[in-house]
């Protein structure tokens, strides 16, 4: 079955960074887009980032661009999020998730149980 475990969450100082992973099984994980989505506490669901297949098309939501890379390496079958400058309004548990395709952007089919990440001096 499809399994997605995340992991590289904690808590951090704002201005300093992090790098979730997120291992992948159960499917052949290089003929899907990955994404990222967060929950902040008291908040609905976020589309935070997506990539495509092969990696040549990335995407992200205004609120963490030019902050967070998304990448993955598709022979370990793992995603990848790197988030740098974080603010305290980047505090949220974050999933990876399987998507079908680029659109909807924010839509997925499975996601993982999340990890979280606090940004607090």
């Amino acid at each position: 079955q499809v399994q997605l475990v995340e992991s590289g969450g904690g808590l951090v100082q704002p201005g300093g960074s992090l790098r979730l992973s997120c291992a992948a099984s159960g499917f052949t994980f290089s003929n899907y887009y990955m994404t990222w989505v967060r929950q902040a506490p008291g908040k609905g669901l976020e589309w935070v980032s997506k990539i495509s297949t092969g990696s040549r098309r990335l995407y992200y939501a205004d609120s963490v661009k030019g902050r967070f890379t998304i990448s993955r390496d598709n022979a370990k079958k793992t995603l990848y999020l790197q988030m740098n400058s974080l603010k305290p309004e980047d505090t949220a548990l974050n999933y990876c998730a399987r998507a079908q395709g680029l659109y909807p952007i924010d839509t997925y089919d499975y996601r993982g149980q999340g990890t979280q990440v606090t940004v607090s001096s």
